[in-house]
């Protein structure tokens, strides 16, 4: 099948890399002007002059990353067979519709609030922390990605700087959780209905950056990972969901999980899946979206992703040691990009957490990689 992806970086990268096992045959349609896929063919057409050229060379269209114009995805979906569909695209585009959403599901989520501007921001800070939050989060309804576009307020009298440095007109404002990891689970539905789980991982961000993935966890009860698993299966029947959605949540100490946002794409974090599951998030994606059977999504191995960013480390010390897969995203090096990841497998958590440290010191910059699954901390 010829696959169109809106969008043309790693994720469509790493898509086609799966694809073409299946006989796939794939063409980007990327609206940037700074195109990273270096497989098939892409349309590089920020002013979307060339659509009807990239939609004759498609049987179905999938995106690899949400920040696309809506009426571009809008056109496609009127001309060939799009999944996800607009509806899920449009509710991740927007951090209101997405809280709305998760509202409407009694999916619970941390106390929110929007704001129109600098007073309305100062206001929301006080009742939020009145209410018992020691600190608040400010995001950009739309855009914002990797941490940008969002700042942390710890007092009202922080907010007119925070409203200038985000620079957008309309924001939410959420209470800051006190959780005790992040987490996040990844789903696959397919066009007949059917819907796979992979196992919760383990996230550790920096600076809004995902540096380090684990899965599966060792210490999640089967409570927690029915608890997550049904919230995304609300999500994704309710916008009768085609392909891999990720769900990002934070595990509070008592082992609730409050949904934090949605991705309607295969996910950083799951890229972990790659080398430690049966089925990868991209192969699955893929299935999905072409009516094929789901693939397992049943963990083979303790597995850690841990991305590479800015700086490209010791290739050669990493490629010696023993469980662990390179994937490089042919990117310049540049502060804060995201050059690739390291997959690392291990026969148990110990030894996993162990090569995870080691492969940390060769890569410039990585902090230091702490899990609250790790017991020795």
């Amino acid at each position: 099948m010829k696959i169109g992806v809106l969008g043309a970086g790693q994720l469509g990268q790493m898509m086609a890399l799966s694809g073409y096992p299946l006989s796939n045959r794939f063409t980007f349609f990327d609206t940037t002007g700074n195109p990273s896929a270096d497989i098939g063919h892409t349309i590089s057409d920020p002013n979307g002059q060339q659509l009807s050229s990239f939609l004759s060379q498609v049987d179905i269209v999938t995106y690899e990353f949400e920040h696309l114009p809506i009426e571009l995805v809008k056109q496609v979906a009127s001309k060939k067979p799009l999944y996800p569909g607009v509806e899920a695209l449009g509710v991740c585009q927007n951090r209101e519709a997405e809280k709305s959403l998760f509202d409407r599901l009694h999916i619970p989520v941390a106390q929110y609030r929007i704001v129109e501007s600098a007073p309305e921001l100062a206001e929301a800070c006080d009742e939020l922390m009145q209410q018992g939050a020691k600190a608040v989060v400010a995001k950009s309804i739309t855009e914002g990605y990797d941490g940008k576009g969002q700042a942390v307020i710890r007092a009202s009298e922080e907010a007119a700087d925070a409203w200038q440095r985000i620079g957008h007109s309309r924001l939410i404002v959420e209470s800051f959780v006190d959780f005790v990891r992040e987490v996040s689970i990844i789903a696959v539905r397919s066009r007949s209905g059917d819907v796979a789980f992979y196992p919760l991982a383990e996230n550790h961000h920096v600076e809004g950056i995902l540096r380090y993935s684990l899965a599966p966890l060792p210490d999640i009860t089967e409570a927690v990972q029915q608890q997550a698993e049904r919230y995304i299966h609300q999500l994704l029947d309710s916008l009768d969901y085609v392909g891999v959605l990720t769900l990002e949540l934070f595990q509070c100490a008592d082992g609730r999980l409050l949904a934090n946002e949605m991705a309607p794409r295969v996910h950083n974090s799951g890229h972990w899946t790659q080398n430690g599951a049966v089925t990868s998030q991209f192969e699955n994606h893929l299935r999905a979206i072409q009516g094929l059977p789901l693939g397992s999504t049943k963990a083979t191995a303790p597995t850690c992703m841990i991305n590479i960013i800015g700086k490209m480390g010791d290739a050669e010390s990493l490629l010696r040691l023993d469980g662990v897969h390179l994937h490089l995203y042919g990117k310049d090096e540049r502060p804060g990009r995201k050059l690739g990841h390291i997959n690392v497998v291990a026969d148990d958590l110990p030894s996993l957490l162990e090569k995870v440290r080691l492969i940390s010191t060769f890569l410039p910059q990585a902090p230091e990689p702490l899990f609250y699954c790790d017991s020795s901390y």
